[in-house]
């Protein structure tokens, strides 16, 4: 249930993160935009750790 969760997050968390990628062409604030992909960035490459631990343990179990 909870791996199923952050995956679940972490789904969510990247596809944030291509949309606003996508956007960060078009808007002009750039620097506020560039904090966004960066924090998102970091969570998401967080949850895919996460979730890649979790499967690998769950491998040699």
């Amino acid at each position: 249930m909870f791996l199923l969760l952050i995956a679940i997050v972490s789904i969510v968390i990247w596809s944030t993160l291509s949309r606003d990628l996508v956007k960060s062409s078009e808007v002009k604030n750039k620097q506020k935009n560039r904090r966004k992909v960066i924090t998102l960035m970091s969570a998401g490459t967080l949850s895919t750790i996460i979730l890649t631990i979790s499967l690998f343990q769950n491998l040699q179990s």
